[in-house]
């Protein structure tokens, strides 16, 4: 397999990009637990730091300080509070897109591209791009943490973007506030572009090449899904995708995806509104196929303008093995030249 291919030029980017990125945060957690002698005699924020690893103490206080901690029922707002063996403790953990609230973590990640100002990241399959509800530790974030002690200074850590945890490919990581402000103005103005490969189910069939416009919200029947939605009846913001068909066979296509907006699961929601889901993408009514355990979502290329030096830079990721394996299984195949 090739390995990941990085040019760099000074050719200015006239391109569509995706906007309207920013992370979704929403939700919470409860974590409940009944203190032990480990923890009797200890103040409560001592004890949740043991309680609830993911999260620096400083948080913590302010968590208990903002109400979200109950100690036999009751709201303590005091950090001092001492527990007894016995307690009934629970805390509402809530995603924050401060990078202070979470802790530093080993987490391997392939760096693409890097100098004092950003990073480029080719994201595994599997890996969880920012904490949030389920997902505390192990993320993205807790790695960038690990691997750059400024990143703690930035929100998010740098991040600017995201991908879904079984979305692999590419993504810019901002450094600095001043790259980070940057990058997100990029974003919104349409100067970022990436393009996505899909393998999803069935035949395609008529015009090689489509635009989807159709607005997205959250799903009225299932709160943990995006759909099409009717803007006059309910809440969405407008969506934006062009499809071109690369490759085609009897159980399904290979499609190359250009995102014009960046709404939440965008590229899922649509081909599933094509009648053509992702494989193994079981949320939007795909299923496993090609021996893909994941959903058949590759972000493949990056471009943009370097928000220092003006330089176009253009990023390849080849498709990872198991994508590369369902391709062969279909007997379809990809040049990413």
């Amino acid at each position: 397999m090739k390995h990941i291919e990085s040019i760099i030029s000074t050719d200015l980017l006239k391109s569509e990009a995706d906007t309207d990125l920013a992370l979704d945060l929403e939700g919470h957690e409860t974590k409940e637990f009944v203190c032990g002698e480990k923890e009797h005699g200890l103040r409560l924020d001592s004890a949740l730091v043991q309680l609830v690893t993911e999260f620096s103490r400083s948080y913590l206080q302010q968590l208990i300080e903002r109400g979200a901690a109950h100690l036999n029922g009751l709201v303590v707002l005091k950090a001092a509070t001492k527990i007894k063996v016995g307690d009934k403790l629970s805390i509402e953990l809530h995603a924050t897109p401060q990078s202070q609230a979470f802790k530093p973590e080993f987490i391997e990640f392939d760096v693409v591209f890097e100098d004092e100002h950003l990073l480029v990241i080719n994201k595994p399959a599997g890996l969880v791009v920012h904490p949030a509800p389920g997902n505390w530790s192990g993320t993205l974030l807790n790695g960038l943490l690990e691997r750059d002690a400024a990143a703690k200074l930035l929100p998010r850590a740098g991040i600017v973007h995201r991908l879904d945890k079984d979305t692999s490919g590419l993504m810019v990581v901002a450094r600095t506030r001043l790259i980070m402000d940057a990058l997100v103005k990029k974003i919104a103005d349409r100067d970022v572009h990436r393009q996505y490969l899909a393998l999803a189910h069935k035949k395609w069939t008529g015009s090689r090449g489509v635009d989807v416009n159709e607005p997205i919200g959250r799903d009225p029947r299932n709160r943990l899904r995006m759909a099409v939605v009717a803007l006059d009846k309910q809440a969405g913001k407008t969506a934006k995708t062009s499809f071109e068909v690369l490759q085609n066979c009897e159980q399904g296509c290979l499609i190359q995806c250009r995102l014009h907006t960046g709404r939440t699961h965008q590229i899922r929601v649509h081909m599933a509104f094509l009648g053509h889901p992702l494989v193994s993408d079981a949320v939007y009514g795909g299923s496993v196929a090609a021996g893909m355990q994941r959903q058949a979502l590759h972000a493949e290329r990056l471009e943009f303008e370097h928000p220092i030096t003006g330089q176009l830079m253009r990023f390849v990721a080849p498709l990872p093995p198991d994508f590369v394996q369902a391709l062969s299984l279909w007997g379809l195949r990809y040049n990413d030249a």
